[in-house]
């Protein structure tokens, strides 16, 4: 039945110590619908999917299924009233087959068995339908972050749910898997299940979802069908005030080129004769898709991959870059795209995170003066606006956006004069966004050179002075900011060929 409500949300409200988590939050859900559900970093979308699924309890509020009372205390319990969540930290194990993944507590027996052929089998049947070309009995491990999360998908898909609900889901894979992804939820759509769509990336939401709901600060602003909102509703929505400038790049003097690669080739990657430089007071983007070379070339820069053939050049000099730490001491710094498992203790306090990479220079003397330690934390938290209750406070419990500050922080105390930024912005909220491109400028403003790679065109044109475009390990076009540059055109250079034909007007290094 069209426009049928299959779920009800009235008046949740929950409250941890010292914060308001929601607000009086009302939310319904349609059958056969894709609702997305936007806010900033710490707006309450998680605390209220968390809520539906027994996560935690409401303090305040009343939850209704297919217009019947309803209440969860874990999420086996949400599960089988036909509600599933795919996490952005995907919950899956390595270790353990495709097939055991998606049948896990819930195996075929026979005889008191697990039956393996039968699991694998009715796992087989459930990856064509969603035409997913992943064999059963493979280890989870052996796949790529994106088989993965599809794998998580299937997951749900399998419990038969009738509402999904889905969070940052294409947080980690490719543009061929977005549209792979977007199919499957067309299909499931269609067969009149109903997908709550959690995401900061405003195309996708417009792409997908038939409505929109906005939280900010704990209580609903504004919930529209999709079509009936432009994209400065949504971020006036979102953050509380109109975002002007969405991409606030100021071009700062150029000086030295402070990092050339001749001809740079990595061994166990496709790099192949990657040539590029980068000045200080630049933003030089990495641009092209997932696999192209971009992070490679990147971790070779800083001595996480080896560089079998080529030169790097620093400040005029040929440099041998082999370890991060030779690269730190190069004046070199490195912001991973995955900053939970590369860039921050989770479990550490906020300023533990923050003097780690500079303890040194901070504390020169042989024992460790907590109070010197206190203070650089203080001013780096005041510096970046890091939203956090105390420096004590462990940064797995801060927004995403704030632990990337965390990340920046870390890496500024080191004096570094090259910043290499891997999908800065990946993950975090439109205001957080704004405040990191805020902090970029800063950054270029005072001479740092930065190369930063994005998968997000629009934010790689609007941050970068130059941008190099990447495509199945080489270099297919650079492009100056002063041109007039369509994500079109960065797109056909970037698109993979079986021969990549370069126009030479902008091919420069």
């Amino acid at each position: 039945m069209e426009n049928e409500i299959v779920l009800r949300m009235n008046g949740i409200t929950k409250r941890f110590p010292g914060v308001l988590a929601l607000n009086s939050v009302d939310f319904e859900l349609k059958k056969g619908e894709v609702h997305g559900l936007m806010g900033e970093n710490g707006a309450g979308k998680s605390t209220l999917m968390k809520v539906l699924i027994g996560l935690c309890l409401p303090n305040a509020g009343t939850i209704e299924l297919a217009g019947s009372g309803a209440s969860f205390s874990n999420t086996r319990e949400a599960m089988e009233a036909g509600i599933s969540m795919i996490h952005q930290e995907l919950n899956l194990m390595p270790e353990m087959t495709v097939a055991e993944n998606i049948f896990m507590g819930r195996e075929p027996k026979k005889r008191g068995l697990v039956n393996y052929r039968e699991m694998n089998r009715q796992t087989q049947e459930l990856l064509d339908m969603l035409n997913l070309q992943i064999i059963p009995s493979m280890k989870l491990k052996n796949l790529t972050i994106a088989g993965q999360q599809m794998v998580e998908i299937a997951k749900a898909v399998s419990h038969n749910s009738k509402i999904l609900i889905m969070d940052e889901p294409t947080s980690a894979i490719s543009d061929q898997e977005v549209e792979r992804l977007f199919s499957i939820i067309r299909s499931l759509r269609e067969s009149g299940k109903a997908v709550v769509y959690i995401s900061h990336r405003m195309d996708e939401i417009y792409q997908i979802c038939d409505r929109i709901t906005v939280l900010r600060d704990g209580e609903k602003i504004i919930s529209a069908a999709a079509d009936t909102l432009t994209q400065e509703n949504l971020i006036n929505a979102m953050v509380g005030r109109t975002l002007q400038d969405y991409y606030p790049k100021e071009h700062a003097e150029k000086g030295d080129v402070v990092l050339e690669a001749e001809h740079l080739c990595v061994e166990g990657t496709m790099v192949n004769d990657v040539s590029f430089s980068v000045r200080s007071g630049e933003v030089v983007g990495f641009a092209g898709m997932m696999g192209s070379g971009r992070t490679e070339t990147c971790e070779a820069v800083f001595g996480i991959r080896k560089i079998k053939g080529g030169k790097l050049r620093l400040h005029g000099r040929e440099a041998a870059i082999k370890s991060p730490s030779a690269a730190m001491k190069n004046g070199f710094a490195f912001v991973s795209e995955d900053r939970k498992q590369f860039g921050l203790f989770l479990n550490g306090s906020v300023r533990d995170n923050i003097v780690l990479s500079a303890l040194k220079r901070i504390n020169k003397s042989f024992f460790i003066r907590d109070h010197s330690l206190d203070k650089v934390a203080d001013d780096t938290i005041a510096r970046l606006s890091i939203k956090t209750p105390s420096r004590k406070t462990r940064a797995e419990s801060l927004s995403g956006g704030n632990q990337q500050k965390i990340v920046l922080g870390k890496w500024l105390l080191t004096d570094a004069k090259l910043l290499i930024l891997d999908e800065p912005t990946r993950g975090i909220d439109v205001g957080a966004k704004t405040e990191i491109y805020r902090l970029i400028n800063q950054l270029t403003e005072k001479g740092m050179a930065v190369i930063m790679v994005s998968s997000e065109m629009p934010e790689v044109l609007g941050m970068s002075d130059r941008v190099y475009v990447f495509s199945e390990g080489k270099i297919t076009a650079e492009f100056d900011h002063s041109e007039e540059v369509t994500q079109e055109e960065i797109m056909r250079y970037a698109s993979p060929k079986k021969e990549v034909i370069i126009d030479d007007s902008k091919r420069r290094g």
